[in-house]
C-alpha cells in the first residue's frame, strides 16, 4: 500500500523560555536561559538547588478551577500546550471527523507530584488509609490524552508512550505511522512533564545526574563544554498537531514541515549510561534516514540530545561523525537544552518543535554557555556555539534518547 504523506500543521509549547510557541522561539533564537533557583519547594538541604521551571504561569488562566484541581500538573501543561496547537492549526472542530482524530501523548514518569504529595499525606497520618479520590487518575501517565481527547471529542487511538526521555518523540513517530497507514486524518501528539519535585530532584541528586553549579544556574547546562558536569532538569510541555497531507491542503490548512521519517533502535547496553561508541546512536540515526528515504547529505540541521553529561554529549557526536562522515562538518548541530534544561518525557516534543520552526524561519538556535572546548569532540563540528546562525534549511533532524537505552530521531523537511 502506498503510504500517507503525514505534515505539521500546529504548534503549541508551554517551556521554561516561554509560555508559547512564540515566546519559546523568541527565547530560543535569542539564546535564554531557563534554570533559576527552585520555586517549588524549599530545595536548601539538595545537592542541586535549581531548575528549568514554567514561570509566570496561573493554570486558572486557561482550565477552570475544579477540573485543574483534578490535574496533575503534568496533564496541566499538556492541556494548555495542545489548546495552543489546536487553535493555532485552525481545525474546524465541527466539521472533523471525531473517529478519525487521535491522540498520542508521550510522558516518562507522569504525575509524580501527586504520588508524592499522596504518599507524605499518608506517612504524616496515624496509618489510616486517606486518599483523595482523584490519586489515581491523577497520577497516570496516561491521563493527559485521556483529557485532551475529552474536552475536544476526539474518539482516533489514544494512549501515552513510555520511554524515558525518548516518550515524545516515540509517540510522535506512533502518531506519523498511525496516519500514513490511513487509521487517521489527524493526530494531536507531543509530550509533557513536571518532575521537579522533592522526588524528582532528589532521586536524580542520588544518581549524580545532575549539574550541582548552584552558584551559577544560568551557566549550568553547558552541552559540549568541557567543563559540563550533568543535566538541569526542566519541566513543561510541546503540541504537535499532525496531519495527512491532502486532507490538510484540502482545508487550506498552513503547513511547517513534511515529517518524513521516524527511527528506533535500544542500545541494549546500561540502565542509564550510553554505549561509549554510540552504537545505538548510530542505528537510530541510519534507521531515520532510511525509513524517510533520504541520504546524510540531505541533512542541514540536527537537534541533538545534548543533555550537558559528560558520557552523552561524546557518545552522540562519535555516532553523528560515523553516519555522516565528511558531511558531518557542514551541519548545523545544536543543543536546546543548554536553554530550556531538560524536560524528560517532553524533551522530543519541545525539540522538535525547534526543529520544525527552524526550518521555517531559516534560524539554528544556539547552544549557549560554551567557554571551553572539550579535546574527545571534534573541533570540525558546528556546534552553533553561543549565537544564532542563519541558515537555509531543507532537512531538520531531532534526536532523543532515553535511560534503559531507548533511542529515537524524527526526520522534518521543508514542504515541496
Amino acid at each position: 500500500m502506498e503510504l500517507k504523506r503525514v505534515v505539521v500543521t500546529g504548534l503549541g509549547a508551554l517551556t521554561p523560555i516561554g509560555n508559547t510557541k512564540d515566546e519559546y522561539w523568541n527565547g530560543l533564537v535569542n539564546g535564554e536561559s531557563g534554570a533559576a533557583p527552585i520555586t517549588h519547594f524549599d530545595a536548601e538541604k539538595f545537592k542541586t538547588q535549581f531548575a528549568c521551571e514554567v514561570k509566570n504561569f496561573e493554570v486558572t488562566d486557561f482550565i477552570d478551577r475544579k477540573l485543574a484541581k483534578r490535574m496533575d500538573k503534568f496533564s496541566q501543561y499538556a492541556m494548555v500546550a495542545s489548546d495552543e496547537a489546536i487553535a493555532d492549526s485552525k481545525l474546524d472542530l465541527d466539521s472533523l471527523n471525531k473517529y478519525r482524530v487521535g491522540v498520542i501523548w508521550g510522558a516518562g514518569i507522569g504525575g509524580l507530584e501527586t504520588f508524592q504529595e499522596e504518599v507524605l499525606n499518608y506517612a504524616a497520618g496515624d496509618g489510616t488509609p486517606r486518599f483523595n479520590p482523584f490519586f489515581i487518575p491523577k497520577m497516570i501517565a496516561d491521563i493527559a490524552p485521556g483529557n485532551i481527547s475529552i474536552k475536544y471529542g476526539f474518539m482516533g487511538p489514544n494512549y501515552t508512550t513510555v520511554s524515558a526521555c525518548a516518550s515524545s518523540a516515540n509517540s510522535m513517530i506512533d502518531a506519523l505511522n498511525t496516519i500514513r497507514l490511513g487509521h487517521c486524518d489527524v493526530v494531536i501528539t507531543g509530550g509533557s512533564e513536571a518532575a521537579v519535585t522533592i522526588a524528582g530532584m532528589g532521586g536524580f541528586n542520588a544518581m549524580h545526574a545532575m549539574s550541582t553549579r548552584n552558584d551559577s544556574p544560568e551557566t549550568a547546562s553547558r552541552p559540549f563544554d568541557a567543563n559540563r558536569d550533568g543535566f538541569v532538569l526542566g519541566e513543561g510541555a510541546g503540541s504537535i498537531v499532525l496531519e495527512e497531507y491532502e486532507h490538510a491542503k484540502a482545508r487550506g490548512a498552513k503547513i511547517y514541515a513534511e515529517v518524513v521519517g521516524g527511527g528506533l533502535s535500544s542500545d541494549a547496553y546500561h540502565m542509564t549510561a550510553p554505549h561509549p561508541d554510540g552504537i545505538g546512536v548510530v542505528a537510530v540515526m541510519k534507521n531515520c534516514l532510511e525509513n524517510a528515504g533520504l541520504n546524510p547529505e540531505d541533512v542541514d540541521h540536527i537537534n541533538t540530545h545534548g543533555t550537558s553529561t559528560p558520557l552523552g554529549d561524546v557518545a552522540e557526536l562519535k555516532a553523528i561523525s560515523e553516519v555522516f562522515g565528511s558531511h558531518a562538518k557542514n551541519i548545523n548541530i545544536n543543543s536546546t537544552k543548554s536553554m530550556t534544561g531538560h524536560l524528560l518525557g517532553a524533551a522530543g516534543a519541545i525539540e522538535a518543535i525547534a526543529s520544525i520552526l527552524a526550518l521555517e524561519h531559516g534560524i539554528i538556535p544556539p547552544t549557549i554557555n560554551h567557554e571551553t572546548h572539550d579535546e574527545n569532540i571534534d573541533p570540525e563540528l558546528n556546534l552553533t556555539l553561543n549565537e544564532a546562525q542563519k541558515r537555509d534549511i531543507k532537512v531538520a533532524m531531532s534526536n532523543t534518547f532515553g535511560f534503559g537505552g531507548h533511542n529515537a530521531c524524527v526526520l522534518f523537511k521543508k514542504i515541496d
